[in-house]
């Protein structure tokens, strides 16, 4: 399991956007510069965002990207659901068949497979935009 660039660079768009933005849209050029993102890999990664819901985007003069809804109701999951990542564990095609792929039964390992793919949507369900953006080295909440 790995987690692709796609992801991290969705988060790290997502974080980028809640902290940068006051009033004014932040544009994709501002984004790429500052987050190190290929500009064609990055409004890919936007297009993605906005079809979910999770940016609006203005376009013309002043234009660029805003978060849709507060950064404490975005949850990491969202972001990870925009970017197609998935975190599947087992080889099986469905965790509540009785076989893994190309077998007849459970893998001697499936159930732990199963319960960590549980632990990480649970966590990516528990932590929002804003608790990453409070965490942030430079965020004046941050703890070490």
């Amino acid at each position: 399991m790995f987690l692709t660039t796609k992801g991290r660079y969705s988060v790290m768009v997502m974080v980028d956007i809640a902290t940068q933005c006051s009033m004014a849209p932040i544009t994709a050029l501002s984004i790429a510069a500052r987050q190190n993102i290929d500009s064609a890999y990055l409004e890919q990664i936007l297009a993605k965002l906005k079809a979910i819901g999770l940016v609006k985007a203005f376009r013309g003069p002043g234009g660029g990207y805003k978060l849709s809804k507060p950064s404490k109701d975005i949850l990491l999951s969202d972001i990870m659901v925009a970017a197609e990542e998935g975190f599947k564990m087992t080889r099986c095609n469905n965790s509540e068949s009785k076989k893994c792929t190309g077998g007849e039964s459970l893998c001697a390992t499936h159930h732990l497979w199963l319960q960590l793919e549980q632990y990480i949507e649970h966590f990516l369900q528990s932590v929002t935009l804003e608790d990453v953006c409070n965490t942030m080295p430079d965020s004046p909440d941050a703890t070490n």
